[in-house]
């Protein structure tokens, strides 16, 4: 597997991004000031990610996604160590990453990555998604934070 930056010319994999976010006009957003990543094997794009600078020594990953077919075999987690060290070489002092309360692999995964629990944002995704959203039979209201200091 390779991890690198999408490249101006090519088309951006929302069908991916959608994955994690179902709302098109805030992943069109956030691309605009993010960073996106990808990760290929024999060239086909089967994961990517979008990193914002947040603050001046943090960058939070925005955007985590694996195509199905490809999940729960260890990419997700090389996306999320790619990521820390990408954030170590910009000289960041903390990473981010926010997720549903209802995303429970994300959470363990996160976990099991170092990241730890920071906060929660009350109804996020009531407030900023028109749709209601369910994952795992529980509805996504609050946005867990997590976060790790580097």
């Amino acid at each position: 597997m390779k991890i690198r930056p999408l490249n101006s010319n090519e088309e951006i994999p929302f069908d991916l991004l959608l994955l994690a976010d179902p709302s098109k006009e805030i992943v069109k957003e956030y691309l605009g000031r993010g960073q996106c990543l990808v990760a290929l094997i024999n060239e086909e794009i089967i994961g990517v990610l979008v990193l914002i600078r947040t603050r001046p020594e943090t960058i939070e990953i925005v955007n985590i996604a694996v195509q199905e077919d490809y999940q729960g075999i260890g990419i997700g987690k090389k996306l999320i160590v790619y990521s820390i060290d990408k954030a170590r070489e910009e000289k960041a002092k903390t990473i981010e990453i926010g997720t549903g309360n209802s995303s429970v692999h994300q959470l363990m995964l996160y976990q099991r990555c170092g990241f730890r629990i920071t906060g929660i944002d009350r109804d996020f995704f009531v407030r900023h998604y028109k749709e209601e959203i369910y994952e795992n039979g529980i509805q996504c209201r609050d946005m867990i934070r997590l976060s790790l200091d580097l």
